[in-house]
């Protein structure tokens, strides 16, 4: 069967160029150089129908921006997004939106994301209208049942975005998201911004909506316990490249890259007893100028001189893939 969305050895590099005064200290002899952030490098994988895939790593590994792609927020620089097996176009034409209509992002800070100049009936209900998918004369209806889709009274609609709670601005994201009727929801650290006891309920909403709605979601995420309790399947990114990709009953229970050790290590376990908490060493290099080799060699207790010199491939085995050398071979 096709997977919904595939990626193809995507990647995303943010270029710098050097400024005036930057050129000026060069032509006197400065090494000046234009700089290249790294941001994706070569990220491969699939999303089913109807699946949820929790996408984790530390800060700047690349995450979001690679959501961002998928959203058609911002192009690639290489390899091929496709969705229903069409590639996604960066074209203005009609085709092209509907596709890209079925793609919908829901970000991490509800206020940051929402018009403080607007009321809710027009974040919510105005792409519907603009794109053609309901008449101008039943927006009103339209937010009303959204709204109502994600508990929050239709009677809200006439209010500004300040008026509301943390997690009552995420559920009015939610609903704009679903006004076009998407397929599939990016969902950015949607729950990092609030209180424990609202993130499960807007967890429970999203799995409500799953059922309802039978949506595919990719769901981004620094909390090994959200994705735990969320996701189907977890992939594992570094630095810019997925490491390790699994089953979530299979990743939590035998994490086979020592990054993944390290992260689940870090999750805090009710029946662990008292544990003293370590952080990873090190810390995470620079997407300007990674480590040559497994861009992890430098922080891995179990890194050797092949680790160094030789960046692994992504070797499936099963339903559990993993970047590592310790698994091909050996790190000599």
């Amino acid at each position: 069967m096709t997977p919904l969305l595939q990626l193809d050895s995507v990647s995303r590099r943010f270029v710098r160029k050097p400024d005036m005064i930057e050129k000026v200290a060069g032509w006197l002899g400065a090494d000046v150089r234009t700089q290249i952030v790294r941001a994706v490098d070569g990220v491969s994988f699939s999303v089913a129908r109807g699946e949820v895939v929790g996408l984790v790593g530390e800060s700047g590994c690349g995450k979001s921006t690679l959501g961002r792609m998928i959203a058609g927020m911002i192009p690639p620089s290489e390899g091929e997004i496709r969705y229903e097996g069409q590639a996604l176009s960066d074209k203005r034409d009609a085709k092209s939106r509907r596709q890209r209509l079925k793609l919908q992002m829901i970000f991490q800070d509800p206020m940051s994301s929402l018009n403080p100049r607007m009321k809710v009936e027009d974040i919510v209900g105005e792409s519907a209208v603009y794109h053609g998918l309901i008449p101008g004369a039943h927006k009103r209806e339209h937010v009303a049942a959204l709204l109502e889709k994600v508990a929050l009274d239709p009677t809200y609609a006439s209010r500004y975005p300040h008026q509301f709670s943390g997690g009552q601005r995420q559920r009015i994201c939610i609903a704009r998201a679903l006004a076009v009727k998407p397929d599939f929801l990016i969902c950015d650290e949607s729950v990092a911004a609030l209180d424990v006891s609202i993130q499960a309920q807007i967890i429970n909403l999203f799995h409500q909506l799953r059922e309802e709605l039978h949506l595919t979601y990719l769901f981004i995420s620094h909390d090994l316990g959200v994705i735990q309790h969320l996701a189907d399947r977890v992939v594992v990114m570094y630095l810019g490249r997925v490491v390790e990709s699994a089953p979530t009953e299979a990743l939590f229970e035998a994490p086979q890259h020592p990054y993944t050790q390290a992260l689940l290590a870090q999750v805090p376990k009710l029946h662990a007893g008292r544990q003293q908490f370590q952080t990873i060493r090190g810390e995470i290099a620079s997407a300007l100028n990674p480590p040559s080799g497994c861009h992890f060699h430098t922080r891995c207790p179990m890194a050797g001189p092949r680790c160094q010199r030789e960046a692994p491939a992504l070797i499936e085995s099963g339903n559990h893939a993993v970047a590592c050398h310790l698994h091909q071979g050996g790190t000599q």
